[in-house]
């Protein structure tokens, strides 16, 4: 276990979550900001790469579990992407579609957050959402993040502009209603 909060925990993902991150990558309607969903590679190569960067960066998407049922109902975690020609930590999130519009997006994101200013002492963390996914960056609204920047990917032959959010450790005040 990584983290655990009120309702969930967060542990590493192992390829006995295949089925489950099937489940999440393999459903258009959760896939929409990637424009397509994905096939059985592409899930194990999402998988494989989680797996090397728990290894490279110690940290990753990690499984979402329901304490309640032991489900893996989402993933959420750190991971370094490029923007302005540097890596930034991004806290990102992908749940089942069963399991939006309840908090748990947001209660796993405030846990990363936490996890990065506390254990891993990052000053700043980001997250880059695509310009439509008006849920994603809500939860990055409730995450204490605003808006630092914006850029277009170019992925699956599609141009899709995103925003940069961010929130830095100084900025988040002592008991904060997003704290998890």
């Amino acid at each position: 276990m990584i983290l655990e909060t009120k309702r969930l925990i967060l542990r590493c993902l192992t390829q006995e979550d295949y089925p489950a991150l099937c489940r999440i990558l393999q459903d258009r309607d959760v896939m929409y900001a990637y424009e397509h969903a994905f096939d059985d590679r592409e899930v194990q190569d999402w998988l494989d790469r989680q797996l090397r960067r728990y290894w490279e960066d110690g940290f990753g998407l990690w499984a979402v579990v329901l304490k309640e049922s032991g489900e893996v109902i989402g993933q959420c975690g750190l991971t370094m992407q490029e923007w302005d020609g540097r890596r930034v930590p991004e806290i990102g999130y992908l749940f089942q579609k069963a399991f939006w519009h309840r908090g748990y997006a947001t209660e796993a994101a405030a846990a990363c957050r936490a996890y990065a200013f506390g254990t891993l002492d990052i000053p700043e963390v980001f997250s880059i959402i695509r310009d439509t996914n008006i849920a994603s960056q809500n939860v990055a609204r409730r995450n204490g993040m605003t808006v630092k920047g914006k850029f277009t990917k170019y992925y699956y032959g599609v141009c899709m502009p995103h925003l940069v959010f961010s929130v830095c450790r100084d900025a988040i005040r002592e008991n904060s209603p997003q704290e998890s």
